[in-house]
């Protein structure tokens, strides 16, 4: 290859190592949970697909953490673990008993709200700080509004979107 980017990793192989990461993980945490890992569509064309995988039990919200935030430091580390072992960076989605969806969902209900309130108003909205992951949900949500359109403000923690009628 002439460039540094490493080839796609799309081999049912890294599904399964995926998953098997994930248990192993789960289980040094004693959490009994039933882990089922398939490719996950791209958000955005030129996107590559991520390796999802699903957590299903009972009472696993210690695993999703205040504001998700356990959730996101679990993907990472399972990201980290199958990259070393892929020599590969995938991407790699982690979902507990259809958290991540569900936060989606509200994530884009915010958003179309903002901008409704952002067009009435003719005012700049500003929304509560997030992680970069769901601060691209909202921008994807509002990238076609025809009224308004998106930056991200702050730093580190503190980052926002904001909203601004166009």
């Amino acid at each position: 290859m002439a460039d540094d980017t490493l080839p796609p990793v799309t081999d049912d192989a890294h599904l399964n190592l995926a998953r098997e990461t994930l248990e192993a993980l789960l289980e040094k945490m004693q959490i009994t949970a039933t882990v089922t890992a398939a490719w996950r569509e791209p958000e955005e064309d030129g996107d590559a697909q991520a390796i999802g995988l699903d957590v299903q039990g009972n009472d696993l919200s210690p695993l999703i953490g205040r504001k998700g935030e356990t959730l996101a430091a679990l993907q990472y580390i399972t990201r980290l673990i199958i990259a070393k072992h892929l020599k590969a960076n995938p991407s790699v989605v982690i979902d507990v008993e259809g958290f991540k969806k569900r936060r989606d969902e509200q994530l884009r209900r915010m958003a179309r709200r903002a901008a409704e309130q952002a067009v009435e108003r003719n005012k700049t909205i500003t929304l509560e700080p997030m992680p970069a992951h769901e601060r691209r949900v909202v921008h994807l949500e509002l990238r076609a509004h025809e009224q308004v359109f998106t930056e991200s403000v702050g730093e580190g923690d503190r980052r926002k979107v904001t909203v601004i009628p166009k």
